[in-house]
């Protein structure tokens, strides 16, 4: 079996794991995006994640776990500390009627974005390469990120971004618990979902604003 079907494999029984219905067009996207990340990798460093097992389980399907708890009224993101575009352009590859906004001040990592978002036709997705503190006139529904901050910190520090009604969403490991106990009293949904393939729990974190 080759390389590229292997990843196929995976990544479909992913998908399926998640319960995501998805088009073949949609994995094609997906193993693109994974030939892209390995190659420019190899001279920008972009993820510590180097395998295509590594990539496609603890890249894109965990990116796909924000969809199982994102709620149906959201038609707009921003994905805060997007790295090389996670979770949001998997996100954006599997929901492209969701705008989303990928949030990256690196230059190297926001050519890169750029550069897949133009490569998969992924119109519904945009670039800016600013601090979240420099952000300003944007509102979303949903401001999303994975494990870069704090529960408390991600409040506090993205909370301006959230239109009426709209929800942050983080992605969490063991310390999640410690996390809500700093939150004096605030609010939130807390979603346990097991990654497929690795079969470890994500915690995914939901705050509603008030």
């Amino acid at each position: 079996m080759r390389r590229t079907e292997k990843a196929e494999d995976l990544l479909r029984q992913g998908l399926d794991a998640v319960g995501l219905p998805y088009a073949s067009s949609q994995v094609d996207s997906f193993l693109t995006y994974l030939a892209e990340l390995e190659k420019w990798n190899r001279v920008h460093n972009l993820t510590g994640f180097r395998t295509a097992r590594e990539i496609v389980a603890k890249n894109f399907l965990d990116s796909l776990l924000f969809l199982k708890v994102l709620p149906p009224t959201v038609t707009s993101v921003a994905d805060i500390g997007s790295g090389a575009g996670f979770p949001g352009i998997p996100i954006g590859i599997m929901r492209p009627d969701l705008r989303i906004i990928l949030v990256e001040p690196a230059q190297k990592k926001s050519v890169f974005l750029r550069h897949i978002c133009h490569m998969l036709q992924l119109r519904n997705i945009g670039v800016l390469d600013k601090r979240i503190e420099e952000i300003s006139g944007v509102k979303v529904d949903a401001v999303v990120t994975r494990a870069l901050f704090t529960v408390a910190e991600f409040i506090s520090r993205a909370g301006h971004l959230l239109s009426e009604n709209g929800v942050l969403i983080l992605s969490k490991g063991l310390k999640v618990r410690e996390e809500l106990g700093e939150l004096d009293g605030i609010p939130v949904e807390v979603h346990d979902l097991e990654l497929p393939i690795e079969k470890v729990t994500r915690h995914l974190v939901v705050v509603k604003k008030k």
